[in-house]
């Protein structure tokens, strides 16, 4: 029998890490993952969303759709899209297509923005302005 795979629900926290909670490890589930503890090694993968809250310290490979980070994060980090919220701090390689800076958030580490066709050819030129018809004709000295 053939089974239709299961697609999580977006608002459904499937896990919690609470305030006072240390967790070393891997978590792997299809659901929403909340922390507000301290990860301290380890691997965090799902279908679904990460939230880092406020108070919340993760050092973990981080796989998932959407990361929210308002606490302190370190790692490599690999989503469709992520939010650094005011007060949020991250370190590492973060693999993202989209990626979202609040003003009193820090960065420090590889922002890689990914996607199909987002490389421009030549440094400085837009993806757009790498298609030569597009390119407007040269300006006539007077």
């Amino acid at each position: 029998m053939l089974r239709r795979e299961r697609r999580p629900e977006p608002d459904r926290i499937e896990v919690t890490i609470g305030m006072h909670a240390t967790l070393r490890g891997e978590i792997k589930c299809e659901g929403t993952v909340r922390i507000d503890g301290i990860v301290e090694e380890g691997r965090i993968e799902t279908l679904g969303n990460i939230i880092i809250g406020p108070e919340a310290r993760v050092l973990a490979d981080v796989k998932a759709d959407t990361v929210s980070v308002s606490g302190a994060y370190k790692g490599t980090l690999d989503a469709n899209r992520v939010e650094l919220l005011e007060g949020g701090r991250m370190w590492g390689v973060i693999r993202v297509v989209s990626f979202l800076l609040d003003e009193g958030a820090y960065l420090h580490g590889e922002l890689v923005m990914q996607g199909e066709g987002t490389e421009p050819a030549e440094p400085w030129e837009t993806p757009e302005s790498t298609d030569p018809a597009a390119k407007p004709p040269p300006a006539k000295a007077k």
